[in-house]
């Protein structure tokens, strides 16, 4: 059997003949780079497309290619049981009972049995329980439930927080996340919220964006409220009263309020906040296949979660880089309702999009369906890959090939043999139509390495390994984003941080009362006197307990820090924000004992909040002069303490960017290991074809001359045969004396029959000439086979030991702004 266990190519199945119904030896490899092209998958129920959809994520899974699976049925919940060692007691918790009792055998014994078959079927395929524990290790897989309790949960709301800047930016990413969650937020509501005409969908929109302009999160409580109290006064050229009356808004915030008050809601609210990047990598940068399980949804809850699920990863396919290789697949299975081809459903625009635009980020989509008359083929014709099974009816096979036509627009398309091939397919047999490829393949798909237990029960969905029926349990745990992560170490850092700013206006506002000598008791109702060469200022008080303000004396220092390593490339300015307590005595002031924070100049008060209170500071505070020694001494704290921390990869000799994690670095390590293979194969590729073609083209030649010279050595021994034959027949049949002239025409007949038997030695020559060419040729694939492969193997260490890169910053590049007394915001409890 051809190898097929490399980086870079999906290992499908085996060609088939459809003219003689038998498996051929040949591979189907698919390139995985073609998959950015989109692929769509058909075929009636049985045909074994489900099978295929989960052979294309577990290749995924083994080339390290992260996925997002949307399962409106629950047969990818089928990902997770993998069991390398191929055993019954394995396979024993996941059996169908009934075909167990209809069998007339036990449980264990129809385990068993189950565990035999896979082993036997994985043998006959060329793969083990080995390449199980290769995909075992590969990815981590996670089953959510969103909106239910079996599985991790998703808290959907986490999307109505302002998205980044970076999507802001991007004014066409903006407008749709503005559009896309209105009107998915609506549907749940049952209300059809066209943009243009409904005036639900206008208000949700505006107020949206106005409040993610101004830079604030929305939850669903903070919606309600602004429906009823809309930030803006007017819409267009119209007041807000004349365009929608107070009465009617709260009819709108009445029946989202329903939605809120209702305890099935609450589910929605916990969980793994709704983050693409979140389900396709884990904490520690490794692969993720995060399957979406909704079965157990109405239609209107899987249609809102569908679409806010795809409209989270439209805008994490906008934050990407281009790139021509496959960075990440969003597979979904069961596509009727979600793109038809005359309503326009919420999940529509999302869809549309990512088939046009995510191409060009590396994102795959590949979309399976039963039912292809209910598909917008014109949006489909963006596919380069159909994979077709067996189709119910003549009405589904017309539309397919209307699809396929469509598909192969400037290409050539032979419809009546591909009507005749789709009319032949059988069960596990697919008709594979790629633009990337000459001629169409016909094939078998191989036999999948999960067990394929059926759709899944919510009790099972609840006891998979990486589920255990609780998101406290799944397997990723949300990672500590912290602006200076990358610099100094900061002390009593919050753990398992989600919000930057929120923390970050935490750690002033709370500072650690024991890092101080001041008491609560020496509280002052006005604030200090303090002579005016002293710069005083008052950090913003954030939160909604503004009336019992405590102020705490601090010293800030704010600089702009330059890091530059020309060994390294890097040249990155960066703002130090530092809070450091104030102490009694001989050290009133440690500049290690700060905390950083994202506060900036600008954002800073002259006055303080009314009605606030103050703590007392230290007699050093009031000395003008001693602001100069610490400004000073912060400087050195930044040229000593506060370094560029980056990590180094050995491997492609580059260091991550300045606020780039250790996790995010590998993530990028590994599609630049992707992008880095397929381009040196193409290259490789390239500096062979040369040499392929001329023996390819000498093959040729060498065929001709065998062919030409068996029938030329064919019609030299039947004209020699009949010259022979006449002449032996006119010297013993013709004139009644033989003559000179009949032996002559004897004689020139045997000889022209020596001539054609010598005729063949010439087929050997060429038959010869032909094998020595063939041989000459298969060496060289051989070759260039060996040295792909070499190829492959060189990108797939993809967990190298990086080495810690410090950038320390020279004194002429370090301008401070600011050093004075800072008053800290503190609330009581």
């Amino acid at each position: 059997m051809q190898d097929f266990e490399k980086l870079g190519v999906f290992y499908l199945g085996k060609e088939y003949n459809l003219e003689e119904g038998k498996l051929e030896e040949d591979l189907v490899l698919y390139k995985s780079k073609d998959l950015t092209t989109h692929a769509v998958i058909i075929g009636m129920t049985g045909s074994g497309k489900t099978g295929l959809g989960i052979g294309i994520i577990e290749e995924a899974a083994l080339d390290n290619i992260p996925v997002i699976a949307i399962d409106p049925k629950g047969d990818l919940g089928n990902l997770a049981l993998t069991f390398p060692k191929l055993q019954g007691e394995d396979f024993r918790p996941w059996i169908n009972l009934n075909e167990a009792s209809n069998l007339g055998v036990t449980p264990d014994e129809y385990a068993e049995a189950q565990a035999q078959l896979w082993k036997e079927k994985l043998s006959e395929w060329g793969q083990d329980g080995e390449r199980i524990q290769k995909l075992h290790d590969a990815v981590d897989i996670t089953v959510y439930t969103p909106g239910g309790s079996a599985g991790p949960g998703v808290s959907v709301l986490q999307s109505f927080n302002a998205p980044p800047a970076a999507l802001q930016n991007d004014k066409d990413a903006y407008r749709d996340r503005i559009h896309i969650t209105a009107t998915s937020l609506l549907s749940l509501i049952g209300i059809e919220g066209d943009p243009f005409t409904s005036r639900e969908h206008i208000l949700l929109a505006n107020i949206l964006e106005n409040s993610w302009n101004s830079g604030k999160n929305l939850g669903l409580p903070e919606l309600i409220a602004a429906i009823q109290s809309p930030p803006m006064s007017q819409v267009g050229v119209m007041d807000m009263e004349s365009f929608f009356p107070a009465k009617e808004r709260f009819q709108l915030a009445m029946l989202l309020n329903n939605l809120l008050a209702s305890p099935g809601f609450k589910v929605w609210m916990e969980g793994e906040p709704l983050d693409a990047n979140r389900f396709l990598y884990n904490q520690a940068g490794k692969p993720r296949v995060s399957i979406f399980s909704i079965a157990h949804l109405s239609d209107k809850e899987r249609m809102f979660f569908v679409t806010m699920l795809l409209n989270e990863v439209l805008s994490w396919v906008r934050s990407q880089p281009g790139t021509g290789s496959l960075r990440a697949i969003l597979y979904m299975d069961e596509l009727f309702g979600y793109l038809p081809p005359t309503a326009n459903p919420p999940s529509k625009t999302p869809l549309l999009t990512l088939m046009k635009q995510a191409r060009a980020y590396g994102l795959g989509l590949v979309l399976s369906t039963q039912n292809p008359v209910d598909l917008d083929y014109k949006a489909l014709s963006n596919a380069g890959t159909w994979f077709i099974g067996r189709l119910q009816t003549d009405q589904d096979k017309d539309r397919v090939l209307s699809g396929l036509e469509g598909a192969a627009a400037g290409g050539a398309f032979d419809k009546k043999r591909t009507e005749k091939i789709l009319s032949g397919l059988g069960k596990r047999i697919f008709y594979l139509h790629s633009v990337n490829e000459d001629e169409p393949t016909i094939f078998s798909t191989r036999w999948a390495l999960s067990y394929l237990a059926g759709p899944l029960t919510r009790e099972q969905i609840s006891a998979l390994p990486n589920n255990k029926g609780t998101t406290e349990n799944a397997t990723f745990v949300a990672p500590v984003k912290v602006e200076s992560q990358n610099f100094i170490q900061v002390e009593n850092q919050k753990e398992n941080q989600i919000d930057e700013q929120k923390d970050n206006q935490a750690t002033i506002s709370k500072t650690d009362t024991q890092s101080t000598t001041f008491k609560a008791d020496t509280l002052k109702s006005e604030p200090p006197m303090l002579g005016p060469e002293i710069k005083q200022v008052y950090i913003p008080v954030t939160g909604s307990n503004q009336e019992k303000v405590i102020y705490e004396p601090a010293i800030l220092g704010l600089a702009d820090v330059m890091f530059s390593s020309s060994k390294y490339g890097v040249t990155v300015s960066k703002n130090c924000a530092l809070v450091s307590p104030l102490h009694q005595g001989p050290v009133p002031l440690d500049w290690r004992e700060g905390k950083m924070t994202d506060i900036d100049l600008r954002s800073l008060e002259d006055k303080p909040v009314a009605g606030a209170t103050y703590m007392n500071y230290p007699e050093a505070a009031a000395n003008a002069g001693n602001y100069d020694d610490w400004e000073k001494l912060f400087t050195q704290f930044i040229r000593t303490d506060f370094s560029l921390k980056l990590f180094f990869s050995p491997t492609f000799k580059i260091v991550s960017e300045a606020d780039e994690d250790e996790r995010n670095f590998r993530i990028r390590l590994q599609h630049l290991a992707h992008e880095r293979r397929d381009e040196e194969i193409e290259i490789l590729k390239s500096k062979y074809k040369p040499k392929i073609d001329v023996l390819e083209n000498r093959q040729r030649r060498a065929k001709q001359a065998v062919e030409n010279q068996s029938s030329m050595a064919t019609q030299k021994k039947m004209e020699a045969a009949v010259s022979a034959g006449t002449a032996i027949l006119g010297a013993f049949f013709g004139r009644k004396s033989i003559s000179a002239t009949s032996i002559s025409r004897v004689g020139t007949a045997v000889r022209s029959t020596g001539r054609a038997m010598k005729s063949g030695e010439g087929i050997a020559q060429s038959q010869e000439t032909l094998e020595s060419v063939e041989m000459q040729l298969q060496e060289l694939l051989d070759e260039l086979e060996q040295k792909i492969e070499e190829l492959s193997a060189k990108f797939s260490n993809l967990d190298e030991k990086l080495e810690e890169v410090e950038v320390r910053a020279a004194s002429g590049n370090i301008t401070v702004h600011f050093v004075g007394l800072a008053w800290t915001p503190r609330t009581p409890d």
